[in-house]
């Protein structure tokens, strides 16, 4: 399984637009290629997602996250604010680490809760989401992907391992006076997929 976040970093409001529609036109894209896309987190914003925290799995969901990581493109007039000059806009896909599965100890508790969203009367009956947080770091994530709590657990340990690799990694990197976060300025020029107009179009 590998894992990708895509995030409109510091980005004004279109930025949040364009992860809403990133997301959709790589779901199109892993659906064509048989890849199973399930979105594990979100951060909503006023005007789409701050980020999204996505799972790829299948033979060509490798395929599929080499052709988004990286700096992405969005070359659009507003469509929020009328006369604004400003017709660039650029989000961030990154990869995150893949990591060994967390020791299946009491490091990590889990609550489980009612998932909300689709699925009918199925989720709103029964607790199948989780939130699990690791006790040693403090990270908390929800997980409410799978129709089965079993299943939501083990997807929120894989999510807690991948997210305590990064703050290994960002630990790492500011030793060297690096900064690898994804929730920094997003690098523009040199995109990976550049789409245009209001509907998205590559």
């Amino acid at each position: 399984m590998l894992m990708l976040q895509i995030s409109a970093a510091h980005g004004p409001a279109e930025c949040q637009l364009a992860v809403k529609h990133a997301l959709r036109v790589m779901g199109d894209e892993a659906e064509h290629l048989g890849v199973v896309l399930t979105l594990l987190e979100e951060v909503p914003g006023p005007h789409g997602w701050l980020s999204v925290v996505l799972s790829l799995q299948g033979d060509r969901a490798a395929s599929l996250a080499r052709a988004w990581v990286g700096s992405v493109q969005w070359v659009c007039a507003s469509p929020l604010r009328p006369g604004c000059l400003r017709k660039n806009w650029f989000i961030g896909v990154q990869a995150l680490p893949v990591a060994a599965e967390l020791p299946d100890d009491d490091t990590i508790v889990f609550q489980t809760c009612k998932a909300s969203g689709k699925g009918g009367q199925h989720v709103n009956k029964t607790e199948t989401a989780v939130h699990a947080r690791h006790v040693a770091s403090g990270l908390s994530v929800k997980v409410m992907a799978e129709r089965s709590q079993l299943a939501n657990k083990r997807l929120a340990r894989a999510l807690l391992a991948a997210r305590l690799a990064v703050l290994v990694q960002s630990k790492h990197a500011r030793d060297r006076e690096m900064t690898h976060g994804m929730h920094r300025q997003v690098q523009r020029g040199q995109p990976v997929r550049v789409f245009r107009g209001p509907d998205f179009v590559a």
